[in-house]
C-alpha cells in the first residue's frame, strides 16, 4: 500500500538501500542525488519492484533566468526520463525558482517553457513526469495552491509535508494529485519526520490518497522513521 523514498538511507550506496527496502514494499522511489545517483538503469533492472525517480534539485533549476542553466536542467530531467523508460518509472520534478523577487516573472516564462520540452520529452519517452509543490523556500515556485496554475497541465505532486509547513494542506488536498509524498513536521521546518512525529492529522490525508487508488511514499529521513509510519498509516 505504501512506496519508500530511499532518502531514508541516503547515506549508504543504493545497492544497500534498495536492499533494505525492497523488504518493505514492492515500489521505491530513488531519491537521484548523492550515493543515490543513477547513471543508468541496470542497477533497477535487478530488482522486480516498481520505481519512480526523484530527479537532482541540488543544481537544477528548470525555471533559472540563465537559459544555459535552465536547458543543463531540462537535460538532466530528460535523462532521468531515459532511465525511467527502461524501468517503467515516473519522474518527479522541482518547479525551480528565481533569485530575485524582481525577476519572478521572468523565471515564471521559463519555467512555462521547460515544461513544455518536459511534456515533449514525457511523450517521447513514454513517461509521466510529476511537479511537486515546495516547502517553505524562499524564491521557490509552487508554495501554495494559488500557484498552480503556473504548471499548467502538468501532473501534480502533493508533497504532504511541504504543504503543512506552509499551513495550506487542507486547501492543497482538495486539489487533484497524481502523486504523493508522505512526512510529517510539527509547521515551521521542513523536518521529514515519521509520520505520527509532528502535527500534520493524517486521517484527512489518507482520505484522500485512498480515493485517489494511488500508493503514496514515505519520504521521511530514517529508516526507522519508515517503519513507524507504515505501522502508523495501517493503523489510520
Amino acid at each position: 500500500m505504501f512506496g519508500v523514498s530511499t532518502f531514508c538511507l541516503h547515506q549508504v550506496p543504493l545497492p544497500e538501500a534498495l536492499e533494505k527496502i525492497s523488504a518493505l514494499t514492492d515500489r521505491i522511489e530513488v531519491m537521484d542525488e548523492g550515493l543515490h545517483y543513477l547513471e543508468d538503469a541496470e542497477l533497477l533492472l535487478s530488482y522486480d519492484r516498481h520505481f519512480s525517480i526523484h530527479t537532482p534539485c541540488r543544481g537544477t533549476n528548470i525555471a533559472s533566468l540563465l537559459e544555459p542553466i535552465r536547458r543543463a536542467s531540462v537535460e538532466v530531467m530528460a535523462q532521468c526520463m531515459a532511465i525511467g523508460a527502461e524501468v517503467g518509472a515516473g519522474v518527479v520534478i522541482h518547479p525551480g525558482y528565481f533569485a530575485w523577487a524582481e525577476e519572478r516573472e521572468r523565471a515564471e516564462r521559463q519555467l512555462a517553457l521547460s515544461i513544455r520540452e518536459l511534456t515533449a520529452l514525457s511523450k517521447e519517452y513514454s513517461v509521466r513526469f510529476f511537479i511537486e509543490n515546495m516547502g517553505d523556500w524562499e524564491y521557490f515556485f509552487l508554495r501554495t495552491p494559488d500557484e498552480l496554475p503556473i504548471i499548467g497541465r502538468a501532473l501534480f505532486a502533493l508533497d504532504v509535508g511541504h504543504a503543512h509547513q506552509m499551513h495550506c494542506l487542507d486547501r492543497f488536498l482538495a486539489c487533484p494529485a497524481a502523486h504523493y509524498h508522505l512526512h510529517d513536521n510539527r509547521g515551521d521546518a521542513d523536518s521529514h519526520w515519521a509520520v505520527g512525529d509532528g502535527t500534520i492529522d493524517f486521517a484527512p490525508v489518507m482520505d484522500v490518497v485512498r480515493r485517489s487508488g494511488i500508493e503514496p511514499v514515505i519520504e521521511v529521513a530514517t529508516f526507522d522513521g519508515v517503519i513507524r509510519s507504515i505501522e502508523r498509516l495501517r493503523a489510520l
